[in-house]
């Protein structure tokens, strides 16, 4: 039952078995009752045949009765009592009648005396008794019923039905002729057999094939469970899963998987190429700072203490880069607070007292350009992009906060030498600076750009890069508005 195959096969034999067995009952009762209709048929027949006589003051040694042994008939009077049976008919139930042996007679009017006669005619004429006239048989449905019958000293199974009719002198008496139910039987027990029969080679074909089919179904998978164990046991995620050549869902699992194994390896590769670039950063930094207190213990008077501070301040910027970097990896949310983002630029460009370029701000005097995030994070957007408005502007730096579609536009503009086109996805990358011959101290570590990309994506807004008026680059950060409270 752990096998997928063992539960599909079982669950598929189940639902069949269920649906069969249903099927086999239901065909059964339609024909028992379409054979029980005929038989039911039969009878009348030949009840009404025989009432029909009577009816015509037929004495019963002249009654025409055909076919005697498979269709028995039995007469009784008003109270029950037998007046004639078939030739041959020794034993019956189901008639309700008091006996089989009829009552000493030669004919219809023997048994009653005048004068009930009289009565009788009386009664049935005017006393809307709801029994047939004088020489009639009764219209209505007979009443049929299930019985045995011994005929000619074999018992068998029979299909009663009972009619009445009264004759000329009043006398109402009831038919009971019977079809025999043998016909009936054998037919339901033939098919019934047929059906136990059928029944167990049927499912154990079906259970056959429907381990065949889910096995086939299911090879691709096992070709993939292999393949990601080997995956998981060599650490190797430039392997990849085996793809069918189907359209079915396997293979979709299977492309999905290859399309994850592709994401968890780039994933991956950043990750260890982030981990070497951090790595390399903080060794130059570290290195010198202890080249200057070494040098300063062995020599007090020749400790560059600018340099030494220098250093720690590069150092402690590029740890709290990587701290951010690890936490918006992490999936650190920005938060939800609504924030002004005219507002904030201008507090950012006003704390910017040491910059070499003073910075333009443009924003609508008394528009409202809200968005919502985190206050510091934003603001660290802005800030790493004026840092690179900075070193690379000649005489003019511009930031412009307008409204742009269903967001905010914050753009920074210089007017330096600009980002080559096949170059300006290339910056946002860790650790990327595309002037080498810039010394790391005025070109940083290479995470601004990057950070503030995942920042802005953490947003929902976007960061791209194009060329300013001015001829230099534009950074344009894009953020959605704020959600209405």
């Amino acid at each position: 039952m752990r096998s997928v195959r063992a539960r599909a096969a079982i669950g598929a034999t189940l639902v069949v078995a269920v649906a069969l067995v249903a099927a086999g009952l239901a065909v059964l009762s339609v024909l028992r009752t379409n054979l029980i209709d005929q038989a039911d048929l039969q009878a009348e027949v030949a009840a009404r045949e025989v009432a029909g006589q009577l009816a015509l003051d037929t004495p019963y040694a002249d009654l025409d009765l055909d076919d005697e042994e498979d269709h028995p008939v039995q007469v009784t009077d008003e109270e029950g009592r037998v007046v004639f049976v078939s030739q041959g008919l020794r034993a019956v139930s189901g008639t309700g009648s008091s006996g089989v042996s009829p009552v000493p007679s030669s004919s219809v009017g023997a048994t009653p005396s005048p004068g009930d006669d009289d009565d009788d005619g009386d009664d049935d004429d005017g006393g809307g008794s709801g029994r047939p006239e004088r020489g009639e048989v009764s219209s209505d449905d007979p009443d049929f019923s299930d019985g045995t019958a011994t005929v000619d000293g074999k018992q068998a199974d029979y299909r009663f039905a009972a009619v009445e009719a009264t004759t000329s002198a009043g006398i109402t008496l009831t038919v009971h002729a019977g079809a025999p139910l043998a016909a009936e039987q054998e037919a339901v027990n033939t098919v019934r057999g047929a059906m136990l029969t059928g029944l167990p080679l049927l499912l154990a074909v079906v259970a056959g094939v429907t381990w065949l089919v889910t096995r086939r179904a299911l090879r691709p998978v096992e070709g993939i469970r292999r393949e990601m164990a080997a995956i998981t046991a060599s650490e190797d995620l430039a392997r990849r899963v085996p793809e069918p050549g189907s359209r079915d869902e396997i293979a979709r699992l299977a492309r999905t998987t290859n399309e994850t194994l592709t994401v968890l390896e780039a994933s991956v590769e950043r990750q260890r190429r982030f981990v070497a670039d951090a790595s390399h950063e903080l060794r130059s930094p570290i290195a010198s700072l202890r080249t200057q207190l070494e040098v300063a213990e062995a020599h007090p008077e020749l400790l560059d203490l600018p340099g030494a501070v220098a250093d720690t301040v590069r150092l402690q910027v590029l740890a709290a880069d990587l701290l951010l970097l690890a936490r918006l990896d992490a999936g650190e949310k920005p938060g939800t607070a609504r924030i002004e983002a005219g507002a904030l630029v201008r507090e950012e460009v006003s704390q910017r007292t040491g910059d070499r370029i003073p910075v333009t701000v443009e924003v609508a005097e008394g528009a409202a350009y809200e968005v919502s995030g985190s206050r510091g994070q934003l603001a660290r957007v802005v800030g790493n992009l004026l840092d690179n408005a900075q070193r690379h502007a000649e005489n003019r730096i511009t930031v412009q906060v307008a409204a742009d579609g269903r967001g905010v536009r914050v753009e920074v503009r210089d007017d330096g030498a600009g980002v080559p086109e096949d170059e300006r996805e290339r910056i946002f990358e860790r650790f990327v600076r595309l002037d080498d011959a810039r010394s790391r101290d005025d070109g940083g570590a290479g995470l601004g750009l990057a950070i503030a990309r995942d920042v802005a994506a953490r947003h929902g807004g976007t960061l791209t890069v194009h060329r300013a008026p001015e001829g230099g680059a534009a950074f344009r950060l894009w953020l959605p508005y704020a959600a209405a409270a």
